[in-house]
């Protein structure tokens, strides 16, 4: 995430919620620390996929509800998202789909995401895990990315930048050097990289 996809999708949402349910899967929760706003994320971990299906509820840009879908490969490489957004515009839905170097938008292949690494969606902080597992082990370690970045209020795509420098084992510093450029957060995550504290706009939050 920075600051500032219907079942047709190829791989089809059935299959992704039914391979979901097989199996144990994790509930994940994070709160907005910047406005009111709440994710549920449902993990599923695998031999053979990562998948999560998400849906997040927000006060902001009017008020929204986006749901978010992810097939990812066993080693956290994003395959597929498809996106669902409803808001005082009604409702837009947007699949972003991995092919050969490059992605697919709603279908269509747009070469100006050639090379891109990694979809990042503005709304959560679950993709932040994809580069961070992927940073060099060891303090002052670095990684820098283009990715895909996925506007979740105006639901546009748009190539990015963004490195992330580890400051320890479970603490990265963000860095965008693209959309957002300029903008900095320390991240706290788990032993798997998933976020527990994003400053400025994400927290883990524990089911009472």
């Amino acid at each position: 995430m920075q600051e500032p996809i219907s079942a047709k999708i190829v791989f089809g949402l059935g299959s992704i919620r039914g391979s979901i349910l097989q199996g144990d899967s994790e509930i994940l929760f994070w709160r907005r620390t910047d406005v009111v706003g709440l994710e549920r994320l449902m993990l599923h971990i695998s031999a053979d996929a990562v998948l999560a299906e998400s849906t997040v509820i927000c006060v902001e840009d009017g008020g929204f509800r986006l749901d978010h879908r992810w097939r990812l490969t066993p080693d956290w490489r994003a395959q597929s998202l498809d996106v669902d957004r409803w808001g005082p515009a009604g409702h837009i839905h947007l699949t972003l789909e991995r092919m050969d170097g490059g992605w697919r938008v709603n279908g269509q292949q747009r070469p100006d995401l050639d090379g891109a690494e990694e979809p990042d969606l503005s709304v959560t902080p679950f993709c932040n895990t994809f580069p961070i597992r992927r940073i060099p082990a060891g303090a002052r370690q670095s990684r820098i990315l283009d990715t895909c970045f996925v506007d979740g209020a105006a639901m546009t795509i748009q190539r990015s930048r963004q490195r992330y420098d580890r400051l320890g084992p479970d603490r990265v510093r963000y860095v965008d050097l693209g959309v957002s450029a300029g903008f900095e957060a320390e991240l706290e995550v788990d032993n798997r990289g998933l976020v527990l504290r994003y400053q400025h706009l994400f927290e883990r939050a524990t089911p009472i």
